[in-house]
């Protein structure tokens, strides 16, 4: 969870002490030096990468789709149905939804096997589900542009029934705190 990069050391025990396990399962104190022993660590490993990390380049990336009008969300919920809510939140407080042609985001399992040297799947489509045939793969092509221009590399089969996958991704975002 450290590696992740989106969590700070407060959510990083909040995480492990109440909601990945039973309260009172872990012990705080132990927990709150794991974390700090894996951020210390993680700190010392960062000031030797090369910029731009991939990180670097899924964020430029992700700021393309947004800026295209694709509602591009990054860890968005644990699950892809989390992911889906959280996409909905956006839509419905977005001041000008008429701008918005779909969606793109990868939730916290996905975030987990990529950390894992793992593909990185993107789920993808457009925001009226009637359209996936038509305006989904119109966003899928949006998002494999937006990816490859940043230089990642991205396997996609073309259609909306195959999330599109962010290979060779090496996860190195640094830790914010």
């Amino acid at each position: 969870m450290v590696r992740t990069g989106f969590y700070d050391r407060d959510q990083l025990i909040e995480i492990f002490c109440r909601e990945r396990y039973a309260p009172g399962d872990l012990d705080e104190a132990e927990v709150t030096a794991a974390v700090d022993a894996s951020v210390a660590a993680l700190r010392v490993e960062q000031a030797s990468w090369a910029h731009p990390t991939d990180c670097d380049r899924l964020d430029a990336a992700f700021a393309a789709m947004r800026a295209a009008g694709v509602v591009a969300l990054q860890n968005a919920g644990f699950t892809q149905s989390d992911g889906y809510d959280d996409v909905r939140d956006v839509v419905r407080l977005t001041t000008d939804p008429a701008r918005l042609v779909g969606y793109c985001f990868y939730h916290g399992q996905d975030l987990e096997r990529a950390v894992e040297g793992r593909d990185l799947y993107l789920a993808f489509g457009p925001l009226d589900p009637k359209l996936e045939q038509s305006a989904g793969l119109a966003v899928g092509h949006t998002i494999v542009a937006a990816l490859e221009a940043q230089g990642l590399s991205v396997a996609w089969d073309g259609t909306f029934e195959q999330r599109i996958a962010v290979q060779d991704l090496v996860w190195r975002r640094p830790v914010g705190w």
